[in-house]
């Protein structure tokens, strides 16, 4: 046996040498290190995939880079072609997304998975000017910049064929975003962008990840001041498909802007919930007195159906704007109502007997019942947030 362990012993430098040999062999065939990710989310981009993919390799060449589609699920087979495309070109990946929904946080998880030192975002739509990349990689490569934007209002920029209304919107939106930074950039609203690694890194954890301005959540989250520099380019028409951008953009926005001025005391979920709590008392309050007066119905039954009505509402609502990345549809909605309509009878009971309490206890009665109605709004709110709108 010692013999044996001996010989095994006296081959090992054979071996070793034998790997040696083979190293240069096996160099030429590894492919020049990763040096940029490019990160796209997706949703229903079918027919621009292919396309982007062909002008990323145009622009980029045949190494040091890759392609992260991040996929919010798409029906119309994105990340299957996605996937296909992936087959013939380990460049490219797709990360298919499953019960959650924006853009924003598609754009977050891309960059977690990135594994360059350069990571650009871009839309899938090819409304970004490609050939700016290699100006704002070689920018970031420098050290000039840690965050650099591809700008639609600096000098030589566009916003291409938008109409006069969509120009005055966004511009009011950039004013707005600028007073929250501080910063001297024209367009902190852009979704065309490139970063240093260090910085998702640094800023990932004080995200919001709400809506659809990346851009503007990273530049408020930084811990420290970043150095920005903006790359001028043309907005252009999208090649194919429909846009995601619709009214509820605007509410997106409000809610981001109001997470980064009073978010570390509010969380901007709860106070839309709030929010929507107070619009739903208006609709009982009108539900009550159309029943009342106009129907004559008793006051036991008009109570109660205008409570079951000011909850329904409450519930749809939240649905659309609170709950707008988690929301339900289908039976999903219906399964939805029935638990927020037991969540909202735990936090009735919740109310009333605070309320109760404090009333007996020898507190004003005002204080008493703004008491019970703040528990049940915070009962309200965490429950559902648990359990009727729990993330997938």
């Amino acid at each position: 046996m010692t013999n044996e362990i001996a010989t095994r012993l006296s081959e090992r430098p054979a071996v070793l040498g034998d790997a040696a040999q083979t190293a240069p062999a096996l160099s030429q065939i590894v492919p020049a290190p990763l040096s940029v990710s490019v990160v796209v989310p997706t949703f229903n981009e079918a027919q621009n995939v292919a396309e982007l993919v062909r002008r990323l390799r145009a622009i980029l060449g045949t190494d040091g880079w890759e392609a992260i589609f991040v996929d919010d699920d798409s029906p119309d087979g994105t990340a299957q072609l996605i996937r296909e495309i992936a087959v013939r070109d380990p460049r490219v990946r797709c990360l298919r997304r499953v019960g959650r929904r924006g853009l924003a946080s598609a754009c977050v998880e891309g960059m977690m998975a990135a594994a360059a030192p350069v990571i650009v975002v871009l839309d899938a739509d090819l409304q970004h000017d490609e050939a700016k990349l290699p100006e704002m990689i070689s920018l970031i490569r420098s050290g000039e910049a840690d965050v650099v934007i591809g700008t639609r209002y600096a000098d030589g920029g566009s916003t291409g064929s938008w109409d006069a209304r969509r120009v005055r919107m966004s511009e009011l939106a950039a004013r707005a975003a600028q007073m929250l930074l501080r910063l001297p950039v024209s367009d902190p609203m852009s979704g065309f962008f490139a970063l240093r690694r260090e910085v998702a890194e640094q800023t990932v954890h004080r995200l919001s990840a709400i809506g659809f301005k990346i851009l503007l959540d990273v530049l408020s989250s930084a811990p420290e001041p970043l150095k920005v520099r903006e790359v001028p380019y043309t907005f252009r028409e999208r090649l194919a498909g429909t846009s995601k951008l619709d009214e509820m953009v605007i509410w997106e926005f409000a809610m981001l802007l109001a997470d980064k001025t009073i978010g570390r005391y509010v969380p901007p979920r709860f106070l839309a919930f709030a929010i929507v709590g107070g619009i739903g008392v208006m609709v009982h309050l009108a539900t009550l007195t159309f029943l009342l007066k106009i129907l004559d119905f008793r006051f036991p039954v008009a109570q109660s159906l205008a409570t079951l009505v000011a909850a329904i509402f409450n519930f749809a609502v939240n649905n659309v704007l609170t709950y707008r990345d988690r929301r339900l549809r289908g039976l999903a909605w219906l399964a939805g109502l029935l638990s927020f309509l037991l969540v909202c009878g735990g936090g009735a009971v919740a109310n009333v007997g605070i309320a109760a309490y404090l009333f007996t206890s020898g507190t004003q009665w005002l204080l008493a019942a703004l008491a019970g109605i703040l528990v049940s709004a915070v009962w309200n709110y965490a429950v559902s947030n648990f359990y009727t709108w729990k993330r997938a």
